[in-house]
């Protein structure tokens, strides 16, 4: 069986090993493919592999030998599903390894923005502290956390992963979601940005969700509330959220996506007041990439054994 990783570096930049999978077949680990060389690079592939290259209907045609398309991810939009089902194509994907590392990279988020842990530690390092008056010194709000309100938007595992951490904090919780639970207060999308001190995104990007916050829902909000979006990009308009920031009328937003990633140079929010924004590494944290790739190995193995596993359907 011939395996070849499309993507691999994302996963595994050297950290991790690849020995695991390579005992399943004849397996090439390329670090990236540009989409023109996908079907060049995988012409002779009984199994594929990709993160984030796109494998669409024109080139899942162009691939005969293909039996097998395993996502090195949760979301699995980068495939065209009913190309492959037609084919009778398997696709699978890992549906849960991240959920603590993103739900703590929320924390990381909106403490920074609470707490302003990175700009005072620039201010020390700039000399400011060896020549203050007093003890202390604070030059931006701090903000505790108990007490307040957080929605969250949408109740997988990752949302309620989010809210547990949110008790914790002693937040009270509310919730905008098909599948929450009946001890847990659901709410209209448009209450809950009305309500919340903190909005945490964690819905699947569909075609209702996408742009879902816009320049009308953010005028829902307090101008003391935070967004914090480690979910999917295009679930906001990124120009109405740096026109609101501008504008001062939300507090701040810690977004670890945006609607294209790479982002170009000149995106609106890379300049807006008090907006952090990191490279869409929530996910990222050894231990998630390192059960990501157990699971990559454990629904090849369940394939070649005749009972996948993950399949999406």
């Amino acid at each position: 069986m011939k395996i070849v990783v499309l993507d691999g570096f994302t996963l595994n930049p050297g950290d991790l090993a690849w020995s695991a999978l390579q005992q399943l077949g004849e397996c090439t680990v390329h670090e990236r493919t540009v989409p023109e060389k996908i079907v060049a690079t995988a012409a002779d592939a009984d199994v594929v592999l990709t993160n984030k290259t796109p494998l669409t209907a024109a080139t899942i045609a162009q691939l005969p030998k293909l039996r097998y398309i395993g996502v090195l991810a949760t979301g699995y939009n980068v495939v065209d599903i009913a190309a492959a089902t037609a084919r009778g194509i398997v696709v699978t994907n890992v549906p849960d390894y991240g959920t603590r590392s993103v739900a703590q990279y929320v924390f990381a988020l909106l403490l920074e923005l609470t707490q302003q842990v990175g700009h005072h530690a620039q201010t020390v390092r700039d000399g400011q502290w060896a020549k203050s008056e007093d003890f202390c010194y604070w030059n931006a709000p701090l903000i505790e956390l108990d007490g307040l309100t957080l929605g969250i938007v949408g109740f997988g595992r990752i949302g309620r992963a989010v809210a547990d951490l949110g008790r914790a904090f002693g937040m009270n919780i509310i919730v905008s979601s098909r599948r929450a639970p009946a001890d847990v207060p659901s709410v209209s999308l448009d209450e809950l940005f009305g309500r919340s001190d903190v909005i945490s995104l964690h819905c699947p990007l569909t075609p209702e969700t996408k742009g879902m916050v816009n320049a009308t829902r953010l005028a829902l909000m307090k101008p003391t509330a935070f967004l914090i979006n480690t979910g999917r990009g295009p679930l906001v308009v990124e120009q109405d959220l740096a026109d609101a920031l501008n504008a001062g009328k939300l507090a701040g937003a810690g977004l670890d996506v945006l609607s294209t990633e790479p982002p170009p140079p000149n995106h609106p929010l890379f300049h807006a007041t008090n907006c952090f924004i990191t490279p869409h590494i929530a996910w990222a944290t050894r231990a998630a990439r390192s059960r990501l790739l157990n699971t990559v190995v454990a629904n090849l193995k369940a394939f070649q054994a005749g009972q996948p596993q993950n399949v999406v359907r």
